[in-house]
């Protein structure tokens, strides 16, 4: 069964803190909001944590994970960052938007695109997202907590948080409960890979960006 830690959401409590961050630091996942929906995560560099992810979300391979990092100075650590891509990204950071970028040496390979060798990265716009970042000093892995059905689909993120935990209590180490209704929209995906950007998916967020950024797919 998962421990869950009850979070003020706009100064969390720093013992929760530096416990949560000991475990991630020891390989623990975790079921955590975000600015968008609950996500499911661990330290980027925890690779029996990283395993455990892709097992929980029945993820190939071949399928990169999104992480999220603190700011704009910290994505250009583990991405290769152009004029362009800074551009936009200053204009987006913080908030529900997760950019595909050529990676850097540090992002482990269980993590990127094997073919491609992205990743997608978000800043969030979350406080307690902030303080996990900056405490555990590593990108924590954001992997949004939807799960097929029996049948192999999605069902819609409409579930109250009570529900969402009573999945997912015995398949993470703890859950982060920080007493807002949980978020009903991804985020916006944007792959900044290439020199033109293109719109991979529309999410939360969307209309802030269609007015004033042109896209090689729409």
């Amino acid at each position: 069964m998962a421990t869950i830690y009850q979070l003020n959401s706009k100064n969390p409590q720093e013992r929760s803190i530096d416990q949560i961050v000991q475990a991630l630091k020891k390989g623990a996942i975790m079921l955590y909001p975000t600015d968008t929906v609950y996500a499911i995560g661990c330290d980027l560099n925890s690779k029996s944590a990283v395993e455990r992810v892709r097992r929980i979300k029945q993820l190939s391979s071949d399928k990169p994970l999104t992480f999220l990092c603190s700011s704009l100075s910290h994505i250009s650590e583990y991405a290769v960052v152009s004029d362009e891509a800074y551009r936009i990204m200053k204009r987006l950071i913080p908030g529900p938007f997760t950019f595909l970028l050529p990676t850097t040496k540090l992002v482990p390979k269980l993590v990127m695109s094997p073919k491609r060798k992205t990743t997608g990265i978000r800043v969030p716009d979350h406080n307690i997202c902030h303080t996990l970042l900056e405490s555990l000093d590593n990108p924590i892995i954001s992997t949004s907590a939807h799960l097929p059905d029996e049948d192999g689909e999605y069902p819609s993120y409409e579930w109250e948080k009570v529900k969402l935990f009573d999945h997912l209590e015995k398949q993470v180490d703890i859950i982060l409960d920080d007493e807002t209704p949980p978020g009903l929209k991804v985020s916006t995906i944007i792959d900044l890979s290439t020199p033109e950007p293109s719109l991979v998916r529309k999410g939360l967020g969307w209309e802030k960006i269609e007015d004033w950024l042109t896209f090689t797919n729409v």
